[in-house]
């Protein structure tokens, strides 16, 4: 149910008056759309296919005709006369189209009623935002006799939208951003797959990178060739094997030649030993891995960390990470990002390492060591993610229900919840490495050309940070 003030309440036959009127407004989404293909069935292309639509004589997509059918319907159901309505019949008519943008406003207007049977004859229109009708006709309805006032029902969000999709929306978006960098010189350490291949050539074309192949030359060259793919100035770096490309990968970083590395086909430990191998890609911070998920059922892109680097982190440890994360979501554009610090409860016991560790990281942001979010936990999942979980435990958080960056106790844990929303929630991520000199474009060896394509615009997005950071140092 809704809240107490939020009511519906219908207006009975003897309270209906001839000419009454009542009226609704409503602006199309293409959400809107969508919606009721998905509910109808009706996936005409007029309607759903961008590609297709231009071509017709409506030269774009166009919404469904009932769609203001049912707004017309939902008036008197809601509204006018409201609960208890039945609906008998409708003649209506279609004069133009309605495109997304347009603000319809429908109205219904009683013409006539009878007392015998309650029956009320509507006329019903609707006008897009020029004032010229969309729909034109007649309802007959039966009023209801009883007055009802009842508590407007709480209905669950419905999201449409496609992970991939947003996920290669935000890449877009960010390869066409006026604030974007140049271009960054990369090390594609043994890209000797498709996927890891195709990744670094796309990103190149984004104009994300400026990416140097390290890795074997004739075997590089031949798989370009069967995927049809060009290596046409793309610089390649003749490494005999996977470990020899990590080693040279990070000494080009550590002499300033590549801003950033992206994982190829190698194993990630491989990469990460070859890093920490070099001294002077060292920061004096812990190096750490940030998941970016777009997820169906959340409103917003979510952090996650650290699934893929540190296997039980100590307290000192687990500081960076939340540190490397904050990092992340600042250049992402979160002002403030909301942390959770999760657990498998929300109280602080002795019992639980990890909730002793999140009340000590609370307490570090509230002295300043940990500055630039808001911290809370320890707190379970469902409650770090749903407000009204918190609210049904009495957790009172400003981070429950709009949490930006989810903190896990450990790797094992990490790793799970990422599957899990990668493979049974049908999230889209990416993932980059952070606290050495470089950011670290790493991505599972499952992960398909648009999930690394995404990593590297993450790791570009914190390269372009750095060197306007350095720049500003002077």
């Amino acid at each position: 149910m809704g809240a107490p003030d939020e009511l519906i309440e219908n207006l009975t036959f003897d309270e209906l008056q001839i000419d009454q009127r009542a009226q609704a407004v409503r602006t199309l989404t293409m959400a809107d759309i969508q919606a009721f293909a998905l509910v109808s069935g009706d996936v005409n292309p007029a309607h759903v296919d961008a590609e297709y639509a231009e071509g017709t004589r409506f030269h774009g997509v166009i919404a469904h005709g009932m769609w203001a059918g049912a707004l017309i319907s939902s008036l008197l159901g809601t509204e006018f006369p409201g609960p208890g309505t039945i609906y008998l019949s409708q003649d209506l008519h279609f004069h133009r189209p309605v495109r997304v943008g347009d603000t319809l406003t429908v109205s219904a207007t009683v013409l006539t009623k009878d007392p015998a049977t309650r029956n009320v004859t509507l006329a019903c229109e609707v006008l897009n935002q020029h004032g010229e009708p969309v729909v034109t006709g007649q309802a007959l309805v039966k009023a209801p006799a009883a007055k009802v006032v009842r508590p407007r029902v709480a209905m669950p969000t419905l999201h449409l939208f496609d992970p991939e999709a947003r996920l290669a929306a935000w890449v877009q978006q960010l390869a066409t951003s006026p604030q974007r960098g140049a271009a960054v010189p990369c090390g594609v350490v043994h890209p000797c797959d498709e996927t890891s291949l195709r990744g670094a050539l796309e990103a190149a074309a984004h104009g994300l990178i400026v990416p140097r192949l390290l890795g074997p030359a004739a075997r590089l060259q031949a798989l370009a060739a069967s995927l049809g793919l060009s290596l046409e100035g793309v610089a390649i770096d003749d490494q005999p094997h996977s470990h020899a490309a990590a080693a040279r990968a990070a000494e080009l970083a550590a002499r300033g030649e590549l801003a950033m590395l992206m994982k190829g086909s190698l194993h990630t430990d491989e990469l990460m030993h070859a890093v920490i191998a070099e001294p002077r890609l060292r920061t004096g911070r812990r190096l750490s891995h940030v998941f970016r998920f777009e997820v169906p059922a959340y409103d917003r892109p979510l952090l996650v960390t650290d699934a893929a680097i540190n296997i039980a982190p100590t307290l000192e440890e687990k500081a960076d990470i939340v540190r490397n994360a904050i990092g992340l979501a600042h250049a992402l554009g979160v002002a403030c990002p909301k942390v959770a610090l999760l657990s498998a409860v929300e109280v602080v016991t002795p019992r639980l390492q990890s909730t002793l560790d999140a009340a000590a990281l609370c307490k570090m942001a509230d002295r300043g060591q940990i500055t630039g979010a808001l911290l809370d936990g320890p707190l379970a999942f469902d409650n770090a993610i749903s407000a009204e979980a918190a609210r049904i435990k009495g957790i009172r958080s400003p981070v429950a229900g709009a949490v930006d960056i989810l903190v896990v106790p450990d790797l094992e844990s990490g790793n799970m919840l990422a599957k899990q929303l990668d493979y049974l929630a049908g999230a889209a991520s990416c993932g980059v490495v952070l606290g050495a000199r470089v950011p670290i474009a790493l991505t599972s060896r499952a992960d398909s050309a648009a999930s690394r394509l995404a990593s590297a615009a993450l790791a570009a997005l914190v390269a372009w940070q750095a060197a306007a950071a350095g720049q500003a140092r002077g």
